[in-house]
C-alpha cells in the first residue's frame, strides 16, 4: 500500500554516500524532501538530481532537507554526487526495501519509480509527487509544498 498524504512516514535506516548510516528519525524536527529515483547517472535521474541541486539553497532557506534514494551502491552514489556536485545526501536502498516500504515500487511494471515525498517536522507526509518523466516537476512541487509549510 503506497504511503499517501496524511500518513506518518515510515522510519528506516540506510547507508549514505559518505559512509555514515542515516535513520529517517534523524530528520525529526526538519521538513524533508525524500525522493526515490531509478538509477545514478542516467539522463532523467541526472536532470532531476541537478534540478534539486540547483534549488538546494532555496530548499534549505525554506527549512527543508533533500534526501535522494536509489538501489545504487555507495560507490555509485559517491561518483554521482561528485560528478554533479550534489550537496545533499544520497542513500543506498539495496533490495529496494525502503522503496517497497513507501510503496514507490515500479513504474509501468518495469522500472523503479520516481516518487517524491514532502514530509513535515512531525514526520507526516504533506505531499506526494509521482511522475516518471516530469523531472523538474518533482523539484517545483516539493519546493512549493515546503514554502507553504514554512508559512504555517
Amino acid at each position: 500500500m503506497p504511503i499517501k498524504v496524511g500518513d506518518t512516514a515510515p522510519n528506516f535506516t540506510l547507508p549514505a554516500q559518505n559512509g555514515s548510516t542515516i535513520s529517517f528519525q534523524d530528520f525529526r524536527g526538519k521538513n524533508v524532501v525524500l525522493y526515490f529515483y531509478p538509477k545514478d547517472d542516467t539522463p532523467g535521474c541526472t536532470a532531476e538530481s541537478c534540478a534539486f541541486r540547483d534549488q538546494y539553497e532555496v530548499f534549505k532557506s525554506a527549512g527543508g532537507e533533500v534526501v535522494g534514494v536509489s538501489a545504487d551502491s555507495i560507490e555509485s552514489h559517491q561518483k554521482f554526487a561528485a560528478k554533479y556536485n550534489l550537496p545533499f545526501t544520497l542513500l543506498t536502498d539495496k533490495g529496494d526495501q525502503v522503496r517497497k516500504l513507501y510503496g514507490a515500487t515500479a513504474a509501468f511494471g518495469l522500472f523503479p519509480s520516481r516518487v517524491t515525498y514532502v514530509i513535515d517536522q512531525q514526520g507526516v507526509v504533506q505531499y506526494v509527487f509521482d511522475s516518471m518523466f516530469n523531472f523538474k516537476g518533482h523539484v517545483e512541487e516539493a519546493l512549493k509544498t515546503l514554502q507553504q509549510l514554512a508559512v504555517k
